[in-house]
C-alpha cells in the first residue's frame, strides 16, 4: 500500500454502520471475519507508520534552532496528510468488504 492507494481509498473517515450479514458473509462467523479484518488493520497500520517515519526522516535535523520551527512547513503538510487519512481499521474493513483480503481456514482443509 502506498500513498496513492491511501489517497484513492473510499474508506470512511468517520464511523459508519455496516450490515453484519454482509460482513460475515464470507466466513459465516462474525468473530472470524472481525479477526481477519483486525489482523489486516495491524498490517496496514505498520505500513502507514513505516512510510510516515521514512518521510519524516527526510526532515530530521540534529540541531535545535528557531529557524527549524519556521522552515518545516513541508513536514507539517506531510503530517496533516497522514492525520486526514481513514483509520487502519476502516481501510481493512473496506478491503474485506471488497474481497481484497485473501484468507483461508486451515481447520477446514484437514
Amino acid at each position: 500500500m502506498n500513498m496513492n492507494d491511501l489517497k484513492n481509498s473510499k474508506a470512511p473517515v468517520s464511523t459508519t454502520t455496516i450490515n453484519r450479514n454482509d460482513f460475515d458473509l464470507k466466513t459465516d462467523n462474525i468473530y472470524e471475519a472481525i479477526s481477519i479484518a483486525s489482523k489486516r488493520a495491524v498490517q496496514i497500520n505498520s505500513e502507514i507508520k513505516k512510510e510516515l517515519l521514512e518521510k519524516l526522516e527526510e526532515f530530521a535535523t540534529y540541531s535545535d534552532s528557531l529557524e527549524e520551527v519556521f522552515e518545516n512547513k513541508e513536514q507539517i503538510e506531510v503530517s496533516k496528510f497522514y492525520e486526514k487519512l481513514p483509520k487502519p481499521h476502516a481501510l481493512a474493513v473496506e478491503e474485506w468488504l471488497n474481497d481484497k483480503i485473501y484468507h483461508r481456514n486451515t481447520e477446514k482443509e484437514r
